[in-house]
């Protein structure tokens, strides 16, 4: 990453902020730190002997997929749905789709919905059964099964663990 001049000029105004102690300070600097994290992304060189989403990201018709399940995980996504806003068939669709990113598009969904919801589980401000609507589950029950399932603990339990 050296020889970067815009993550340069990043850390060094996230140094400067750092030192100040200016209004709005801490507000600066998450501002300033999710620019950073953003930037040291783009930097990166995408190859594809490495998938991840960066390198879904990397492919025009990829992306416009990854970008519909980010804005509405809450959708009833299908494999045909998210072909169609790919412009894919669905078999091209899915083998492109895991070959880039790694993982089936309905693994990413799941992985994407659960980080959701442990956001919203941490942050404390929704019932369970809130948190299940949010990111797509019709009932708290199914929620809470997918949810076990993938962290290995109910969310209830989750949340509770991350007060200690």
């Amino acid at each position: 990453m050296r020889g970067e001049s815009r993550l340069t000029t990043l850390v060094q105004l996230v140094m400067d902020e750092c030192r100040a102690q200016r209004p709005a300070r801490q507000v600066v600097l998450e501002r300033l730190l999710e620019l950073l994290l953003i930037e040291a992304l783009r930097s990166m060189p995408i190859c594809n002997a490495y998938p991840g989403v960066m390198s879904g990201l990397a492919d025009e018709r990829l992306a416009a997929a990854i970008r519909a399940i980010n804005a509405n995980p809450a959708h009833s996504w299908t494999v045909a749905e998210l072909a169609k806003a790919a412009a894919l068939s669905r078999s091209s669709f899915f083998v492109r789709f895991r070959e880039a990113v790694g993982v089936a598009p309905m693994v990413y969904l799941l992985t994407w919905r659960m980080a959701l919801a442990k956001n919203l589980l941490r942050d404390k401000s929704m019932a369970v059964a809130e948190v299940a609507e949010r990111v797509g589950y019709r009932s708290a029950s199914a929620f809470s099964v997918a949810f076990s399932r993938y962290v290995g603990q109910p969310p209830a339990w989750y949340a509770a663990e991350e007060d200690v």
